[in-house]
């Protein structure tokens, strides 16, 4: 998909520019994302709301009107992260309406699943490119004005950045280059004001976690933890903490604070000792995906079910919105 379609009731240039902080959230319309616009909102700031799903994006929107008694929602864009243009459209429809950008969260992820020998090769592409060119894309086009404001960079990485889950190589692969690029870009930016965040995240309540839940392979693989890592955060308690997190320009966010803890200890995660647990359900795992690989074909077993819908989506035809 390429292209984008804006949702906003305008003045004209710098209609908005009360002095509240701007953020550009990609992967606004719905999870994570949502959450932190609700949150930052609540806290001052502007969100702008940037996602493929036009209809998250105006429920979205009319949510963050509601907390503040605004005129208009939040500014939405609907765009894929994958297209540098569109992402570049989004910062200057930001700039239209707000007229300044103080922080971008490149947050719009997907996850893929599968092991080497049966996944959708497509699928695997497509991890990659949402979450590691998407993120190059979304930083880029904003840091234009970012450099203006001496503002503040956030990504969502998580803890498969370090820790590298069976089944999962393109999401675990994706997350560990968005740390890299973060910590490359955090000494760039440092002499020009810029600062750069990454949220570790554990296991958070949205659609990309309970799509997954639906693949049984993938329930298998959160059970090789131990009870206490698999309790799931909800949204809404993940997006205090990461605004907080931007609001005191932190170089990691910790979600939940354990997090930290297992980062310290990650050259211990792929020692065969921290591997065992999961080198024993290893064949199950691969048993249980090819079940589903049998009963519904590659790309079923390998996108969750949203992602299946826009790879469906994208194979019918360009976004419209």
């Amino acid at each position: 998909m390429s292209g984008t379609g804006i949702s906003r009731t305008d003045g004209g240039a710098g209609d908005g520019t009360d002095g509240a902080r701007v953020v550009l959230i990609t992967g606004g319309a719905s999870g994570l994302g949502a959450a932190g616009a609700l949150e930052l909102r609540r806290r001052g700031w502007h969100p702008v709301l940037v996602d493929q799903d036009r209809a998250g994006l105006d429920a979205v929107s009319a949510q963050v009107a509601a907390i503040a008694g605004d005129a208009q929602g939040a500014l939405a864009v609907q765009a894929d992260v994958t297209d540098l243009g569109a992402c570049e459209a989004a910062v200057q429809a930001t700039l239209t309406r707000h007229g300044r950008l103080d922080c971008v969260w490149a947050n719009a992820g997907m996850a893929s699943f599968g092991p080497l020998a049966h996944t959708d090769p497509g699928a695997w592409r497509r991890c990659i490119d949402v979450n590691v060119s998407g993120v190059f894309h979304t930083v880029r086009a904003a840091l234009p004005p970012l450099l203006v404001q001496r503002g503040q960079v956030c990504i969502t990485a998580s803890v498969a950045s370090f820790a590298h889950p069976p089944l999962m190589s393109a999401y675990a692969a994706s997350k560990a280059a968005v740390e890299a690029m973060a910590n490359a870009w955090r000494i760039e930016l440092a002499p020009h004001g810029v600062g750069v965040g990454v949220v570790h995240a554990s296991w958070v309540g949205t659609p990309m976690v309970s799509d997954g839940a639906q693949h049984p392979a993938f329930t298998r693989l959160r059970d090789t933890s131990p009870p206490p890592l698999r309790q799931v955060m909800s949204a809404e308690d993940a997006a205090r903490r990461i605004a907080d997190g931007i609001e005191r320009r932190d170089r990691r966010i910790w979600v939940p604070g354990w997090v930290r803890w297992l980062h310290r200890l990650r050259a211990l995660l792929h020692t065969p000792l921290g591997e065992r647990e999961l080198q024993r359900a290893a064949p199950e795992l691969e048993s249980l995906y090819l079940q589903v690989l049998r009963e519904q074909g590659a790309m079923a077993s390998s996108y969750a079910p949203r992602e299946l819908q826009r790879a469906l989506d994208r194979e019918a035809g360009p976004l419209s919105g």
